[in-house]
């Protein structure tokens, strides 16, 4: 079967949905490609967390970014409700990063006053807290948090939610969606491409790669060098409790439905997106310093998934020289940065080229790095 679109946007994760949904809020008609449940999805994996207040040290372009999309998070949300009737789970109502020792605190503190200096006057609002300030926000904590982070302007959503009114969205303003639609090939000229999967070929002058971990190999076939790689990461879920944890900490928060999320781990496994035990009961553990409490509560499910991290973990954004047109969207942070691609890029690829702010990220970077 042969198809024409607007563009064509390779995935079916928070990452390309974000993409794909802006393409058509901006009047465009796309076909979004997903791989399917064979893929290594790193929304299975997510924390869920629109986090600000950790966002890129040393790389103020990053942290203006992931600002930029929290500030827009509440507009997504509220316009995917009115469009689908789905609600988000997009709550923003502060957060806490926590430190059990001394010198978690002090790395901490140096942290927030790095990010704090980079940022623009007024910009940067997390703030260093004593324990007694944390014990007035959440009294459940336990006697070994000797202080943390709050930022007023983190938060959290519900990603199968999110996920789900995306693509709902997408579809009624007229995108196509095709699932167990895994790329065989590319090819390739300047703002022509046509992609090919077992049971269609479809052509646009517009291509978004945001197939996570299967952007490297894409990217080979239309000139982009995207080096990701996979970093598992580990989730535990508990039973479902009454309300008990109003504000989400950096590894422990408490969904809607009630189950206390607990993460995550960063382990270099390669594609092996097994449960490592022993990574699970440091994670619990942990749990139980920072609130006691859990160590009375009944575990439901455990699971890992794959991020996408690129080598100095920041997101690519690129247009390829060769095949312009041909664009790629990856990162490690595709929930909090889900408005600013939904908003921004989707802009960028529309226009044809990518705003200045984003030239932070390009891959080229990469080889600068190899020279040095």
């Amino acid at each position: 079967m042969k198809l024409t679109a607007d563009a064509i946007v390779i995935g079916g994760g928070l990452v390309a949905s974000a993409v794909a949904y802006g393409l058509t809020r901006l009047g465009l008609k796309p076909v979004m490609l997903d791989e399917g449940d064979v893929a290594y999805r790193a929304s299975r994996g997510n924390f869920a967390l629109v986090w600000t207040q950790s966002k890129g040290p040393g790389v103020p372009e990053y942290q203006q970014w992931s600002r930029l999309s929290s500030d827009k998070w509440s507009e997504l949300a509220a316009e995917l409700q009115s469009e689908t009737g789905v609600d988000c789970g997009h709550r923003r109502n502060g957060g806490i990063h926590v430190c059990l020792s001394e010198d978690e605190l002090a790395k901490r503190t140096q942290v927030v006053e790095q990010l704090r200096a980079e940022a623009p006057p007024g910009r940067y609002r997390a703030q260093m807290i004593s324990r007694a300030e944390m014990l007035k926000l959440l009294p459940a904590f336990g006697p070994d948090v000797v202080g943390g982070a709050y930022c007023p302007d983190d938060g959290t959503v519900n990603p199968l939610f999110s996920l789900r009114a995306l693509q709902r969205a997408f579809s009624a303003r007229g995108g196509r969606y095709f699932c167990d639609s895994r790329v065989s090939s590319i090819a390739a000229a300047p703002r022509a491409f046509t992609v090919e999967t077992a049971s269609r070929s479809i052509s646009a002058p517009r291509l978004v790669l945001a197939a996570g971990l299967g952007n490297k190999p894409l990217g080979e076939q239309v000139g982009l060098n995207v080096p990701v790689r996979p970093v598992r990461g580990q989730i535990i879920v508990t039973e479902r409790l009454k309300p008990v944890l109003e504000y989400p900490t950096t590894y422990i928060r408490q969904t809607v439905e009630g189950g206390i999320l607990i993460g995550e781990s960063r382990e270099e496994a390669g594609f092996d997106d097994t449960l490592n035990h022993t990574v699970s009961q440091t994670l619990a553990a942990r749990a139980i310093r920072t609130f006691p409490f859990l160590k009375q509560v009944g575990v439901v499910r455990t699971w890992a998934g794959l991020r996408v991290m690129s080598p100095d973990v920041y997101p690519i954004y690129e247009q390829s020289s060769a095949y312009p047109g041909a664009f790629v969207c990856t990162c490690h942070s595709g929930v909090t940065l889900g408005a600013a691609h939904a908003f921004e890029y989707a802009k960028a690829v529309v226009d044809g080229h990518l705003p200045e702010k984003l030239g932070r990220f390009s891959s080229r970077r990469f080889d600068v790095q190899a020279r040095h």
